[in-house]
């Protein structure tokens, strides 16, 4: 198991990335704490994890508390010994396709600080604790938004540069520590727009465009270098590798996860 033995602290963990990397971290060996703001959501994975034969537990905390994210930190760390992995995996809804002229100001700066402020949070109560251990992986999320020129994108694309900007700075922050630091850029991934907020996300766009966003999401995939989007267990298989000892050497960088949308 690449993660035996290891904590693992999941933010979002309800959500289908959070869950997906949670359920990978689990049958790699890791003790799982999964945090969100949904019970029923995380109780669900918690039941597949357990289910499994893996550990998990749950813990209702908002993401953009700090002191509630605090206090859980140190619970986890308390009875667990430690905290090896955490991982970021929130989303929320925010506005995509409003042309640049008719955006308001509210709009754009809702997802830069929900993203920007929620990642600080968390990789600080997180890191207090790994510098003690003189280890610790932290993993992060992005978009191909960070780097995606074009009509609609503004916020999502300035939050999405902002994590991935205090990821690498992060990485430099911490390294002496023996803390990693990696974010992932997965593209659109079907599964996860069946079920999670990006699919109310995506419905503005593909509205504009006259098109269904299953439909809009095949032509993403068609503009790919592997004529596909990610799948959950790429984007969670990967997460498990970059947390593993097999990654020891990478921090402050990007997983480009976007089937070749984004060539780096």
């Amino acid at each position: 198991m690449l993660l035996a033995d290891k904590v693992a602290v999941i933010h979002g963990a309800g959500g289908a990335i959070g869950g997906a990397v949670a359920r990978a971290f689990a049958r790699e060996g890791a003790k799982v704490f999964l945090a969100g703001l949904t019970m029923a959501r995380l109780q669900a994975v918690a039941a597949d994890i357990q289910a499994a034969g893996g550990a998990a537990e749950s813990a209702a905390v908002d993401a953009l508390d700090a002191q509630a994210v605090d206090r859980h930190a140190d619970a986890v760390a308390q009875k667990a010994g430690g905290i090896d992995i955490a991982l970021n995996a929130i989303g929320v809804a925010h506005v995509q396709g409003t042309p640049f002229a008719d955006l308001s100001l509210q709009d754009y700066e809702y997802p830069i600080g929900v993203y920007t402020r929620s990642n600080f949070i968390t990789a600080q109560a997180v890191a207090r604790h790994m510098v003690q251990k003189g280890s610790g992986v932290i993993l992060t999320l992005s978009t191909p938004g960070a780097r995606l020129p074009g009509p609609g994108y503004m916020g999502n694309c300035v939050a999405s540069a902002a994590v991935e900007a205090m990821s690498r700075h992060l990485a430099g922050e911490l390294g002496a520590q023996g803390i990693r630091v990696v974010c992932m850029r997965p593209h659109a991934i079907p599964e996860a727009v069946a079920t999670s907020h990006t699919r109310e996300v995506f419905r503005p766009m593909a509205e504009r465009t006259g098109l269904g966003i299953d439909q809009m999401l095949a032509g993403a995939a068609a503009g790919t270098l592997l004529k596909r989007l990610p799948t959950l267990d790429e984007v969670a298989n990967t997460a498990v590798f970059l947390a593993s000892g097999y990654a020891g050497a990478i921090t402050g960088t990007v997983a480009n996860l976007s089937c070749g949308f984004l060539v780096d």
